[in-house]
C-alpha cells in the first residue's frame, strides 16, 4: 500500500470501527496527518485547527482498526490519555506486525495490489 492509497482508504472508512488495518496503512497515514498539520500551523491557527478536526475521526478509527490487527481492543487507544507511559505502551502496539492468520476481529487485510 503506498501513500495514496492509505489515505484514501482512511478517509473512505472514517467511521469504521471495525476490521484491521496494515502497518502501511496506518504510518502513511500518520504520515499524511503531521505534513498537513505542520503546513496547516505555519498558514494560520484556524487552518491548523480545521486539518486537526477533518483528521480526528479518521485517525481514530485508523487506530481502530491497527489494534485490531495486533489482536488488541480498540479501548485500548485510552492509553493515550496517560502522559508518557501510555503513550509508549500504544506506540509498542502500533508498530508490532499483524496476526498473519484471523482473529476475533476479522481475517487479516488483504494486500492492495501495487500498480492500483
Amino acid at each position: 500500500m503506498n501513500f495514496q492509497q492509505a489515505v484514501q482508504t482512511c478517509f473512505r472508512k472514517y467511521t469504521d470501527f471495525s476490521g484491521r488495518a496494515t502497518r502501511p496503512e496506518y504510518w502513511w497515514f500518520i504520515l499524511a496527518y503531521v505534513a498537513a498539520a505542520f503546513v496547516a500551523g505555519f498558514i494560520h491557527e484556524f487552518v491548523y485547527y480545521l486539518v486537526v478536526l477533518v483528521f480526528l475521526l479518521p485517525l481514530l478509527a485508523a487506530g481502530a482498526r491497527r489494534l485490531h490487527d495486533v489482536g488488541r481492543s480498540a479501548w485500548f487507544l485510552l492509553l493515550g490519555l496517560i502522559p508518557v507511559i501510555g503513550t509508549l505502551v500504544l506506540l509498542y502496539f502500533m508498530v508490532q506486525p499483524g496476526q498473519p492468520e484471523s482473529n476475533a476481529y476479522g481475517p487479516p487485510a488483504a494486500p492492495v495490489p501495487a500498480n492500483v
